[in-house]
């Protein structure tokens, strides 16, 4: 049988392993009386809604949240109605910080990330795709011809062929700082979906996002084909469908300025 003393021992220790869990349950309802106190928060999330598998045509579908329950980004809003009212609504995300360009769409008419963009004080939010691309489902558009034009420009570091690679290929603090603007996209799409150009052009204009990347490695010192690059960005469509409307650099979430850019390469191309 059980000793006194540990029988004791076992109904004073009882309470310290509950404790932590009865501070929560504790915590959460304080929380939910204050919430109640203060009345909740609504705000109606109207959210594009289309299934290819369904035949429905295109709809637009209102979700109410209560903002006293929810984080201030609208990423957060998204994943709250995905997990807590519709699993069925479909969208990209990822590292919930600017870095992956995951979660572009277009939010009460400007083209943004989701996770960088708050929630306005309007009562009703409008979020859409990115605009004039194909959509596969919901706010979910198909960047694949984005990413070819990508590819196209060959967006890596080449060297001559008799350069060293087992020594480090050396770089100025001038030549670096050329570079601050350009290596933060994140290939997000906000700006090239944001230009009349490339609604227009898209099978043949390149594009701002893909303008600025290709400036990238111009103006890398270390890279040595400035000439192939410029060769090849060289006719009507691909550089100079740019009309210099400036909603890329408008439009861009990581405050940068695809527009400057592409100037740059039009003076390289010109010289």
């Amino acid at each position: 049988s059980q000793s006194p003393w540990l029988r004791r021992s076992s109904r004073n220790m009882l309470p310290a392993v509950l404790r932590p869990a009865s501070a929560v349950r504790s915590a959460r309802l304080h929380a939910r009386v204050l919430s109640t106190a203060a009345g909740s928060n609504m705000k109606t999330f109207s959210i594009y809604r289309w299934d290819p598998d369904s035949g429905a045509k295109p709809r637009m579908q209102d979700y109410e949240i209560d903002m006293n329950e929810c984080g201030p980004m609208v990423l957060d809003a998204l994943i709250k109605i995905k997990n807590e009212i519709d699993p069925t609504l479909t969208f990209r995300r990822s590292c919930r910080e600017g870095i992956c360009g995951s979660c572009s769409m277009n939010v009460d008419g400007s083209n943004t990330l989701a996770c960088l963009c708050k929630i306005s004080d309007a009562p009703k939010v409008k979020i859409y795709p990115l605009p004039h691309m194909y959509v596969l489902k919901d706010l979910v558009p198909d960047m694949s011809n984005f990413y070819e034009q990508h590819k196209s420009v060959q967006p890596f570091l080449q060297t001559k062929p008799d350069v060293d690679m087992s020594v480090e290929n050396y770089q100025s603090k001038e030549d670096r700082a050329k570079l601050d603007g350009l290596y933060e996209c994140v290939l997000c799409a906000c700006c090239s979906t944001s230009c009349p150009s490339y609604w227009w052009n898209a099978d043949k204009y390149l594009g701002p996002a893909v303008l600025l990347q290709s400036y990238r490695w111009l103006a890398d010192s270390r890279d040595a084909k400035t000439a192939e690059r410029l060769e090849f960005l060289d006719d009507a469509f691909k550089v100079y469908r740019c009309k210099t409307i400036m909603n890329c650099s408008k439009t861009c979430p990581k405050h940068l300025n695809p527009g400057k850019a592409i100037a740059e390469i039009k003076l390289a191309m010109d010289h």
